[in-house]
């Protein structure tokens, strides 16, 4: 690996803490969720062979590490005698506004797909390209997620129930 590769892996980390702090809600996995991004990442970099953006592709690395991990809880929680679901966790930062607060509960609120989506385009200000790049759908799939997302988002900030869109049939 050249030293220039090493070092756009290393610009992409603040990024990549971001996106997982929001994808997990937690400090401590977020930063184990980094670590194992970047494990795979370094191991896995004679694969990528500079065929579309690293960062793109450290993304992408990052969302099926993710995915894998809340595949695994929901295992884990069918395997359980009382059959609950196991809790989001909530931060526990009470130096940040309430409203960041409410924002980052009413993600976690949020199916991990259309998280993954809103937190890519809107705070890593990802294009729709780069963001189905990164979770390996098609572009058109990234705007339908993020449409939802957005919708979703905005009724649970206004605690109000996201109305189902108005669909017509078309022949």
């Amino acid at each position: 690996m050249r030293a220039e590769d090493e070092a756009q892996i290393v610009a992409c980390i603040p990024s990549l803490r971001r996106y997982a702090r929001g994808l997990t809600g937690d400090r401590e996995r977020a930063d184990d969720l980094v670590q194992d991004t970047l494990e795979r990442a370094w191991s896995r970099y004679s694969r990528w062979q500079r065929r579309g953006e690293l960062r793109a592709w450290m993304f992408g690395i990052m969302h099926n590490q993710f995915i894998d991990g809340v595949r695994a809880q929901r295992r884990q929680a069918e395997t359980r005698p009382d059959g609950e679901l196991p809790e989001i966790p909530v931060r526990a930062t009470q130096a940040d506004a309430l409203e960041v607060r409410d924002l980052d509960r009413c993600l976690l609120r949020l199916p991990p797909e259309l998280r993954a989506v809103i937190l890519l385009v809107g705070v890593e200000e990802f294009s729709y390209r780069e963001a189905a790049l990164a979770l390996g759908v098609p572009v058109g799939t990234v705007m339908s997620r993020l449409s939802r997302a957005r919708d979703r988002l905005g009724a649970l900030l206004q605690a109000r129930p996201a109305t189902a869109p108005n669909l017509h049939r078309v022949k």
